[in-house]
């Protein structure tokens, strides 16, 4: 059996054990990244495919004439064409929950470094400033506390509740948005969209992008938040208008953001967001997921959904 996997480099294998999934009785091609042009050639005579942020679409399924299971390095399925996977009766296999931890603490990094200030902070002991104050503290910026505030949870699966938890923790109100036209039932500790983005002091955003969500968050629902809500974004970076987001945080509509996720990724230059202009914008490069310990469980969890498969067994399937 020939397996191809078409993006190893992006699970950052150096540093992982993957003897689990490549000692699989399978004959593996391995290329560290793949291009658009590359697909169809690479994946032409496989059985299993393996990608992480590689496309697959229906034109490059309908060519792989032995295509039995498509197994993703990730948990989105937004790039495979699910409709032609189905057609073709070829499994299509997610990961899931493997980065959870990973995430929540990024999450929570995010909001933390925004409502205490803490690069300002830090930059304010090292530029002379604390040296030159009057007083033992500096006090340039203003500093919050999460206790009584309100976390508002766009996406009430597994990794929304664990961000959520934490929330607790801090002794928040913890808030999860409820969709009318997705959702037949309402719970005490659920919001209409718009009323959360109203009332919520912080707003994380845990849903995955779907074609009817992208821009979830664009110059209306931006209008909608408190001056001093933060916006946080570790899910997809189609869900955010980015120049609506910008506009906002010039204006000062909205207090501050921290993004994990841009709709493009690298991004190109001149990405309206990558601007150090913006004090209030924290960016990091989509690196939630990348701890050790998350990429590891990624690679035994493919290998496991792999090894099942070939056992006749499917595990993690979506289509």
């Amino acid at each position: 059996m020939k397996g191809v996997i078409l993006d190893f480099d992006t699970i950052g294998p150096d540093d992982l054990d993957t003897s689990i999934l490549l000692s699989l009785p399978i004959s593996w091609q391995i290329y560290g990244n793949t291009s658009f042009n590359e697909v169809n050639e690479r994946i032409r005579y496989a059985d299993v495919v393996l990608t992480n942020k590689v496309e697959l679409s229906n034109e490059n399924i309908k060519q792989a004439a032995n295509l039995k299971l498509i197994g993703l390095f990730a948990t989105g399925t937004n790039i495979i064409d699910l409709e032609a996977a189905s057609d073709k009766n070829i499994c299509v296999s997610n990961a899931v929950a493997y980065c959870t931890d990973s995430v929540v603490q990024h999450v929570w990094a995010l909001i933390l470094a925004l409502t205490t200030r803490i690069f300002d902070y830090s930059q304010a002991a090292t530029d002379g400033r604390w040296e030159r104050s009057n007083s033992f503290c500096v006090m340039d910026y203003s500093v919050k506390e999460l206790a009584g505030k309100t976390l508002g949870v766009v996406g009430a699966g597994e990794l929304g509740r664990a961000v959520a938890s934490v929330g607790l923790a801090f002794g928040m109100n913890v808030k999860y948005a409820l969709f009318p036209e997705r959702h037949s039932f309402t719970h005490d500790n659920r919001l209409e969209f718009k009323v959360l983005l109203q009332q919520s002091d912080i707003v994380t955003l845990h849903c995955p992008l779907t074609k009817d969500n992208v821009n979830l968050i664009d110059k209306k629902e931006l209008k909608l938040m408190k001056s001093t809500a933060i916006l946080i974004n570790t899910a997809r970076g189609k869900l955010v208008n980015e120049l609506s987001l910008r506009d906002a945080l010039v204006k000062g509509e909205i207090g501050g953001a921290g993004l994990d996720v841009l709709s493009q990724e690298p991004p190109c230059e001149g990405n309206t967001l990558l601007d150090d202009s913006l004090p209030n914008l924290i960016i990091t490069p989509h690196t939630a997921w990348i701890s050790l310990e998350a990429r590891q469980r990624l690679v035994e969890q493919v290998a496991g959904t792999v090894g099942k498969f070939l056992k006749g067994e499917k595990i993690n399937s979506v289509c």
